[in-house]
């Protein structure tokens, strides 16, 4: 039997939530927000907050698991990131992931963390941070970014890159890598790059609309570097056998993305031998005809985008019960208050944060991604 639990309380300063998982006789999984409640601290006594109430967590939450990635959501990444770096004890300890995107909830910093049971990490000398676990070997490559003439030859570069390290584990971009994530600065001007390039390199990897591409979320956010417009993380696994991964379309909700000039799946699952991983990519108020739908109106547009993530998770046979945690991107803070309360209620004990980030598409007012997991007896595949 699987065992889900979900955990919501306040420690000093912040409010954490927390999502664990585990099969009979599996690891556990914990997926793990933590908010600032105090919005008048300095970002120095925030993020004191955050780590201490971090270490509080693994230490009773989470005891026997690792961190193997974190994304801090920070409002002002230039000058932010350094202080985090240096008061991060942590070191190169799990994959660590930094963008800007403010937490709506007006403090300076949030952080998302994904632990496990019983791995093992390390960092490679190529800046990929590699988990172990049974018969599998998880690569984390985050911070991707560089500073070349404009968005589209950044992602070019990027790509390039990323496939020249999978190749130097024996890995190839189409039959590994799971979930890929563009920040974009400035991304009404900037996504034109980044979709172009994206194209053209997918197809020289065999990704196309006649084989597959990769679940992604490509939105706006910053970074410390200004000439850098593109920053890119990436999952890949290693040890996944053909058929393992699947993809989902929920072809009555959403179109194929290639028929709007994109190349990203909606959503991918992997099947385990006890558990099924389901990713959901960036979903926004879009129609199966690639409309947006209800422009201008957050109320609608927040729940036929729910609508579409709910189809989609149902494709792999999941409902928001098996959801590990989510992240909300708002275009407009002035939304924060209606969107909050929409989540409250309908998901009180899932880890999600809200953040402030433009969508790809002007119109679209709000989008969301997310994790999924739920028990599966997948003889074919070795356990998670």
């Amino acid at each position: 039997m699987s065992n889900r639990q979900q955990r919501v309380f306040d420690l000093d300063k912040t409010k954490v939530e927390i999502n664990s998982f585990r099969t009979e006789g599996g690891v556990a999984e914990h997926h793990v927000m933590i908010h600032v409640t105090d919005a008048k601290l300095s970002f120095t006594e925030q993020l004191t907050a955050v780590f201490q109430a971090y270490d509080a967590v693994l230490a009773t939450h989470c005891s026997g698991a690792q961190s193997v990635f974190k994304r801090y959501y920070l409002s002002d990444a230039a000058n932010q990131t350094n202080t985090l770096l240096g008061m991060n004890t942590e070191g190169c300890e799990c994959a660590v992931s930094i963008v800007q995107q403010a937490p709506l909830n007006g403090t300076k910093i949030a952080l998302w963390c994904y632990l496990i049971e019983n791995v093992v990490g390390n960092m490679l000398g190529n800046d990929m941070y590699e988990v172990r676990r049974g018969n599998y070997r998880d690569l984390w490559s985050v911070g991707n970014l560089n500073k070349a003439a404009n968005s589209e030859y950044q992602t070019r570069l990027l790509l390039s890159d990323y496939v020249v390290k999978l190749n130097e584990q024996g890995l190839k971009l189409a039959d590994n890598c799971v979930r890929t994530w563009f920040f974009v600065h400035d991304i009404d001007h900037n996504y034109t790059g980044v979709v172009k390039a994206r194209n053209e390199v997918f197809k020289t990897q065999n990704l196309t609309s006649q084989t597959h591409f990769i679940a992604s979320t490509g939105i706006g956010g910053g970074n410390p570097q200004a000439e850098s417009l593109v920053l890119m993380d990436a999952y890949a696994v290693e040890g996944l056998q053909p058929g393992q991964m699947k993809y989902l379309y929920a072809r009555t909700h959403l179109n194929p993305t290639y028929e709007y000039g994109v190349s990203f799946e909606r959503g991918t699952y992997v099947d385990y031998g006890d558990r099924r991983k389901v990713y959901i990519s960036g979903t926004a108020s879009i129609n199966n005809k690639g409309e947006i739908m209800y422009e201008g109106d957050i109320r609608k547009q927040t729940a036929r985008m729910l609508e579409n993530v709910e189809m989609l998770l149902k494709e792999a046979e999941c409902t928001y019960a098996d959801v590990d945690q989510m992240t909300v991107y708002l275009r407009d803070p002035a939304d924060y208050q209606v969107v909050k309360e929409i989540y409250e209620q309908r998901f009180p004990g899932t880890p999600k944060v809200l953040v402030n980030a433009f969508v790809c598409r002007p119109g679209w007012l709000i989008e969301m991604e997310c994790m999924a997991t739920k028990q599966a007896a997948n003889q074919a595949y070795p356990r998670f």
